[in-house]
């Protein structure tokens, strides 16, 4: 019988993995061996071989284990995370109502304490990478950064832009910031720096084009949330008589650097201008149920070739729920009209929560595949479950059977950081307590507006009729 495993099995910085199965680009393979020097992969490939020519190495035989790339969410808000639950039942455009005001009363402890929780979060949910689209907290990001340095997640670290509106300076500082901010993060081992307006029409015309402008030259994403509600497409026709897609076409900010969050509200003139220009979308299935008004046409997008990757804006951080997410809405509301009974398959929802993923966030070269030269972004997932035997069909199997408690290990840059759900070298408990005692106060002082009653109100009006009752 082979002796369980402990973190202290991976501390060394060159790791000969064994696992029973490894997800590479063509599937999952058996008989494979997995090598990890200095955080990054050095060699997969045959067990055998690899074996024979680093016989001085002791090797980890992973058996029932599946090792995989860690999963990409292409749009979060770490900072959003001391709010979760308050969203819930409210209508669309809730970032006016809850999450402006509360990013507003978020100093610089708040600000890192929502950022580790939200970090935490991704990682226990599977996600080793995570692009947030930037804070209005008044609060400097290198909170932000520090989250992820702590906890081991990949961040791509937005730097919001917008120059319409609010108390913001004018936009030459703006312009400054922006590339201060490129230029502070280029080359971090875990912070990606990215440049973001929140919607086109809080920025001029002149920011988002220069903002593009920025991230094409320097290597990195812009991106905004776009097309996602009723309303801000007919505001934005009504404003300029264009869509915001529109809007973003005419004044040069599409192109590769750019990744649009959500799209949901898309014309086949706006596909195509997505195609056309190479421009990556961050499809969030999750956030459309929540709170959207439609769901973004991901399998026409595929169909397409347009590029889109996963992403949780913030509401669940669950890679194997988002996957199922995923796959669930494009059936419901496109496949079963349609007739289309297998809406992509399982491969195709893998694909897009990791390697192609990372190429919408930015990150193609340096994450998403279980791949030579690549950073060791990669999850353990146990395969000795019920639910996965026996196998027929295992990419499907973990679009719809997989769940989180099956994750085992989750690493990032080689380094083992969460063992069985939980951090190996941080008290995330701790954590939790601080944030339990400080989260209230921050809530209590954001001028949130509610819409939707909270359980306990929505409960109190119900047995104020008399519905339910039964004494």
């Amino acid at each position: 019988m082979t002796p369980a495993l402990t973190p202290a099995d991976f501390a060394d910085e060159t790791l000969l993995l064994l696992p029973e199965e490894v997800l590479l680009e063509g599937g999952c393979a058996h008989d494979q061996a997995v090598l990890v020097v200095e955080g990054r992969f050095a060699e997969v490939g045959d067990r055998r071989e690899l074996l024979a020519r680093h016989p001085q190495l002791t090797p980890l035989d992973l058996p029932g284990k599946l090792l995989m790339p860690g999963f990409i969410d292409t749009h979060h808000h770490l900072t959003q995370s001391l709010g979760k639950s308050l969203v819930f039942g409210e209508p669309s455009e809730i970032f006016k109502r809850v999450w402006v005001p509360l990013e507003g009363s978020l100093d610089e402890r708040l600000l890192h304490l929502s950022s580790r929780l939200a970090a935490l979060e991704a990682l226990r949910g599977g996600f080793t990478s995570a692009v947030d689209a930037g804070t209005r907290a008044p609060a400097e990001l290198a909170g932000i950064a520090g989250a992820a340095e702590q906890t081991g997640l990949r961040c791509v670290l937005g730097y919001i832009c917008n120059d319409l509106g609010g108390d913001r300076p004018d936009g030459g500082a703006i312009r400054r910031d922006a590339e201060r901010h490129l230029a502070e993060w280029a080359g971090h081992a875990l912070v990606h720096p990215s440049l973001a307006v929140s919607i086109p029409e809080v920025a001029s015309d002149a920011m988002l084009r220069d903002a593009a402008a920025l991230c094409a030259e320097g290597g990195a994403i812009f991106q905004t949330h776009v097309n996602e509600h009723l309303q801000a497409v007919e505001r934005s026709l009504v404003a300029r008589g264009q869509r915001p897609l529109e809007h973003l076409h005419a004044v040069g900010a599409l192109g590769p650097q750019t990744l649009v969050a959500h799209a949901t509200l898309v014309t086949p003139g706006e596909l195509n201008l997505l195609r056309d220009t190479g421009t990556a979308v961050a499809f969030n299935p999750v956030a459309s149920s929540w709170k959207g008004n439609a769901v973004a046409p991901a399998l026409q997008m595929a169909a397409q070739g347009i590029r889109f990757g996963l992403g949780t804006d913030g509401t669940r951080s669950d890679a194997f729920r988002l996957l199922d997410a995923a796959e669930t809405s494009q059936r419901l509301a496109f496949g079963l009209a349609s007739g289309d009974s297998s809406c992509g398959g399982g491969w195709l929802w893998l694909d897009h929560a990791t390697q192609a993923g990372a190429d919408a966030a930015g990150l193609a070269g340096v994450t998403g595949a279980i791949a030579p030269g690549l950073a060791a972004d990669f999850l353990l997932v146990d395969l000795d479950v019920p639910e996965m035997t026996p196998s027929w069909d295992r990419p499907w199997e973990l679009v719809r059977y997989a769940n989180r408690d099956q994750i085992e290990a989750v690493f990032t840059n080689g380094r083992l950081r969460l063992w069985q759900g939980w951090p190996v070298d941080w008290d995330a408990r701790a954590l939790l307590a601080e944030v339990r005692e400080a989260a209230g106060a921050a809530v209590a002082r954001a001028p949130i507006q509610r819409v939707h009653p909270t359980s306990a109100e929505h409960r109190a009006r119900h047995f104020a009729t008399g519905r339910g009752s039964h004494e």
